[in-house]
């Protein structure tokens, strides 16, 4: 499930407007995953954050996680952030919960731009994750009738994502085989990569932000105080007389 919202998240990330822009994916269900989250950037990196990973995901009959049962029903939200103001968010409720089938529901629903998404990670025999990918195919306005028809066709066609990967075939062959003979042209390749942006700093900012009686608590309770990334597990120390610091930093 996770895998699959950190790809997703970060084609959305790619396709955001301009540098410095970023996209959040948040899924809230019911199941035992519990929350999951994604932030992307404008060059498709990615973070992401799962409340619950140790989840025993039963198979589904045709041999595959049941990832929406581990998700379960609930919302997925869109956070748009440009710096620049209000950010735009969008939500919908849950289609399925297998994360692609959601993704491209909120295209449909909220921005009503048809839409295809495929997601796909294969965990491999030691739980390392073996190969994973994905596409977001959507239709510009305009578009002759009877495509949408046609690409129903390919993406049945060409089959699971995981399925191709696994055999040897990269994204590129896989796009080359949904959109074949209809002029494909590549555009752009980035390379893209799992990148938190967490600092010392931004965890301060967040200790500040706790006020000054629980900064007060931690440090009448606590030797040191530990605060750790829910995104890359890097942990921040904090000694008494830091907090003590940051209390005087603070705002009367």
């Amino acid at each position: 499930a996770l895998g699959r919202l950190v790809t997703a998240t970060s084609v959305i990330g790619i396709m955001l407007p301009e540098n410095g822009d970023t996209v959040t994916v948040s899924i809230q269900g019911d199941g035992e995953a519990g929350r999951l989250l994604a932030v992307g950037d404008y060059f498709g990196n990615v973070k992401g954050y799962i409340q619950n990973p140790a989840v025993d995901v039963p198979k589904k009959s045709n041999g595959k996680l049941d990832v929406g049962g581990a998700v379960g029903n609930g919302l997925l939200t869109i956070i748009r952030d440009n710096g620049d103001g209000e950010p735009y968010t969008g939500s919908i409720p849950l289609v399925s919960g297998e994360i692609a089938e959601d993704v491209a529901a909120y295209y449909v629903l909220s921005e009503q731009i048809p839409t295809v998404c495929a997601l796909g990670v294969l965990v491999d025999r030691d739980q390392s994750v073996k190969c994973a990918g994905g596409y977001l195919l959507q239709l510009l306005p305009g578009a002759p009738a009877g495509l949408v028809d046609l690409l129903e066709y390919r993406v049945q066609d060409v089959g699971s994502i995981t399925a191709n990967l696994d055999k040897g075939m990269d994204m590129r062959q896989v796009v080359e085989e949904l959109l074949y003979g209809m002029g494909l042209q590549l555009m752009e390749e980035h390379p893209v990569s799992y990148e938190c942006k967490c600092s010392r700093s931004k965890v301060e900012s967040a200790l500040i932000s706790l006020g000054r009686e629980e900064l007060q608590r931690l440090i009448d309770e606590e030797e040191t105080t530990d605060v750790t990334c829910q995104f890359c597990d890097v942990i921040y120390h904090f000694e008494r007389k830091d907090l003590e610091e940051l209390k005087k930093a603070q705002k009367k």
